[in-house]
């Protein structure tokens, strides 16, 4: 909606400006009947964003009406003590409101409590009106409360469950913890709905502390468990958009008839260069491709070829309004939700062996040591020489000379060039300060019905550094020639931690023996890291961490990428499957044709906060559904024993995730019969009365799976004995002196403290120099 920012603001912060509803303000900016959804979207990212507030009967304002810009310097006082902001509701009842204009990575002072009874219909992710109450200022820790006024905006009216009938009515049980008590979806039957099936519903009325809610069945999924039904309840339960509609398809097949390869008008003829791809065994979008050649004065000269989407997918068209809505590929366990039509992503965009592809072309000219000294961008045609996959070039890596009979001298030469140039970054980029944390990934292995069958740990390979390498040199690159030009574009942030965050770090990691002088430098919490390889404390510290991160983000602040040390970063390199990156191409475009782009900062700010959302959903939904499935196979094992590993620690218990099979689980403290445990924050620990009695992140542990509930999405362990512990160096493991200090209650409970403690944690995550950071793993398409 790039195009209805500027009007609407202007609209709104206009003197004479009257209160008006959505659909007046668009009426009043000739927004067509078909974008309306849209512009309401868009009415919503610039309220999130702060430039926009609700006012009473979902009325729109200019902020200083409503909610403050910056709730950290206003303290959400407005003048008539109402402010506007998110809800999140926990399963008892009360909940949280985070205020507008909240800046990215501020803490959790700056939310509102709401109160059970004060909390009326709000569902988990609406906007609301609240009502500042007597008696708060200043956060959450200082107790300020409000009361919900309005529901300005539901985040959804669709939701996911398991059907049953009782006293002759039939209802839902929602799937998660969302809601404590069934829906009521009226007469047995609706839509042929079975007990236990799983079903989609409408809600018509919220469920409130006083009364139940009321839905209507809108689509029965199948019978709870049977093959497929998983992932079905996950893209309806996060609104993912399987299909695309008529007018999106029948564009894709436009560009089909229209594309001409042999038309290379005003494009770089490289279909004559040794050029390859290297991807996954399953992959069919190849968005990149290299070529490498020694120049005589003995500098590299390095070209990253990325498929030249926005060639197909032009600006307000079809095609780029499913794109933008979509925002990203989501890459679930059994599956994929393209962002783009497969005719584009896995025909014409992608850079397929032996055919003619278009590509958006940086040279990036290196020194021998690696130094980056020039780059050069071209719309370009390549045809690519050879398809390598990761395996392959582990083992070309390995024997090169067993290949050698296998491959042209030319792509022999290439792949050795590669390699060494590939290292040479490495090691540069580690010793400007990037970040790289050692926490393994595993991975789900799925049989053909999508059931899982074991897992197996996903190891970051030479062959898999040197294609991240090149892209986040590419990446970097392009930014800095866009930032060179003046012009305002989607950088991808990553901001410095929380300097509360890092003391909390460095007094965890004293605990543990390791002196540290100043944490706020990446090449101190590098050489950390360093310390710590290969050491029992090893997951401690690693964890710890990445908990201290925050997520990276898109936005066109002027802000660097922490964790990768760099100043200037943006997504270029997979147009197929990120909006962002098409937006970068876009501007590529601009540059080489000498066109200034119409860059608006605000409206780019709606936008890399729709991305950012929208990546967001992508990753919860597959970490949902591999969650399900996970749950799922061990409820059927129920007294199977795992090795794990203490990845959260809380007051009411720890958690613990599977080494071998990535389950993670609670083991409540309740359940560790042994001892009154006592929850320090400090260092993360829950630590008992009896000397060396302790628990810590990090710890390795074995469990046993003793309570499973999928529809939920509980699992619970429970401890058989520990393995190995983070403890302080030199094998002291004494109690620190925080577990001297006993509560007045015997032993830490699920109801002590703020009473949070149903709440799962996340850990955060952030691009930290791992795949992430430069171009998400593909997963395979079925």
């Amino acid at each position: 909606m790039e195009d209805y920012s500027q009007e609407l603001l202007a609209q709104v912060l206009a003197p004479n400006y009257r209160p008006a509803k959505p659909r007046q303000l668009a009426k009043k900016l000739n927004v067509p009947e078909h974008r309306l959804r849209e512009f309401k979207r868009l009415i919503k990212q610039l309220v999130k964003s702060g430039k926009l507030a609700y006012a009473d009967k979902h009325r729109i304002v200019p902020p200083t009406r409503g909610a403050p810009l910056d709730g950290a310097k206003k303290k959400h006082k407005p003048a008539d003590g109402h402010i506007t902001g998110v809800f999140r509701r926990n399963q008892a009842g009360f909940g949280f409101v985070r205020p507008a204009g909240t800046l990215p990575g501020q803490g959790r002072e700056q939310d509102i409590y709401i109160g059970a009874e004060a909390a009326r219909d709000a569902a988990s992710g609406d906007v609301v009106l609240v009502r500042l109450l007597q008696g708060g200022g200043g956060g959450r820790s200082r107790g300020v409360r409000g009361a919900i006024v309005e529901v300005i905006e539901r985040e959804t009216h669709q939701f996911v469950g398991t059907y049953f009938e009782r006293g002759g009515s039939g209802w839902v049980q929602v799937d998660g913890t969302l809601f404590a008590r069934s829906i009521f979806v009226g007469d047995p039957g609706a839509k042929n709905a079975q007990p236990d099936d799983k079903v989609v519903f409408e809600m018509v009325r919220f469920p409130t502390h006083t009364h139940d809610g009321e839905g209507v069945i809108t689509e029965v999924l199948g019978s709870r468990g049977a093959p497929g039904v998983d992932t079905l309840s996950i893209i309806r339960e996060y609104n993912l958009t399987e299909e695309f509609s008529a007018d999106v398809l029948e564009a894709a097949r436009a560009e089909a008839d229209a594309f001409d390869e042999t038309n290379l008008a005003d494009r770089l003829d490289l279909t004559e260069e040794t050029i390859i791809t290297i991807d996954p065994v399953d992959a069919r979008d190849f968005d990149d491709a290299i070529s490498l050649r020694r120049e005589p004065n003995g500098h590299w000269l390095l070209g990253v070829h990325i498929a030249d989407v926005s060639h197909f997918v032009r600006p307000r068209s079809p095609l780029d309004r499913a794109a933008y809505d979509r925002g990203t590929s989501v890459y679930l366990p059994d599956r994929v939700v393209p962002m783009l039509p497969e005719i584009i992503s896995n025909g014409l965009a992608s850079l397929q062996p032996d055919r003619v592809r278009y590509t958006k072309t940086a040279f990036l000219e290196f020194t021998a040591e690696g130094v980056p000294v020039a780059s050069q961008f071209h719309s370009a045609a390549i045809r690519s020489k050879r398809r390598f996959t990761y395996e392959e070039i582990d083992d070309y890596l390995a024997d090169p000379a067993a290949w050698r009979s296998k491959l042209t001298p030319q792509v022999n030469e290439l792949l050795a060039r590669m390699h060494k140039l590939a290292m040479i970054l490495r090691r540069r980029r580690t010793e400007r300060g990037s970040l790289e944390l050692s926490i393994d990934e595993i991975k789900v292995d799925l049989d053909k019905h999508g059931r899982v069958v074991g897992a197996h740990k996903v190891v970051n390979t030479e062959s898999h550094q040197i294609i991240e390498e090149f892209m986040l040199a590419a990446n970097e690159a392009v930014a800095e020639r866009l930032a060179e030009a003046g012009w305002p574009f989607l950088r991808r942030v990553h901001h410095s931690p929380d300097p509360r965050k890092l003391q909390a770090l460095g007094e965890f990691v004293a605990a543990l023996g390791f002196e540290t002088e100043n944490l706020q430098s990446r090449f101190e919490l590098q050489q950390l890291l360093n310390k710590v390889a290969g050491q029992p404390q090893q997951h401690a510290v690693n964890y710890a961490v990445l908990r201290s991160l925050q997520r990276a983000v898109y936005s066109p602040e002027e802000e660097g990428h922490y964790a990768l040390a760099s100043d200037c970063y943006c997504h270029f390199t997979s147009p197929i499957r990120r909006y962002p990156d098409l937006t970068i191409h876009r501007l590529i475009d601009a540059l080489l044709t000498g066109q200034k782009p119409r860059n608006d900062f605000s409206e780019l700010a709606v936008l890399g906060e729709h991305c950012s959302e929208r990546e967001q959903q992508a990753e919860e939904a597959e970490r949902e559904l591999t969650r399900i499935k996970l749950l799922n196979y061990l409820s059927e094992r129920v007294g199977l024993e795992l090795e794990a590993i203490i990845t959260g620690v809380e007051q009411y218990g720890l958690f613990a995730q599977g080494i071998e099979l990535p389950a993670e689980g609670l083991i409540h403290v309740t359940s560790l019969a042994d001892d009154f445990y006592q929850y320090d924050r400090r260092t993360h620990t829950l630590a008992g009365r009896r000397a060396g009695n302790q628990f810590r992140l990090g710890d390795r542990v074995r469990v046993v799976v003793a309570q499973v509930d999928v529809d939920r999405r509980e699992l619970d362990f429970r401890l058989v004995e520990r393995r190995e512990r983070a403890e302080p160096r030199g094998g002291d493991s004494r109690r620190n002196d925080a577990s001297k200090r006993r509560p007045k209650s015997s032993r830490v409970s699920k109801s002590s403290g703020d009473g949070e403690a149903a709440k799962k944690r996340r850990a955060p995550r952030a691009e930290t120099g791992g795949a992430g950071a430069s171009r998400p793993r593909k997963k395979k398409r079925r």
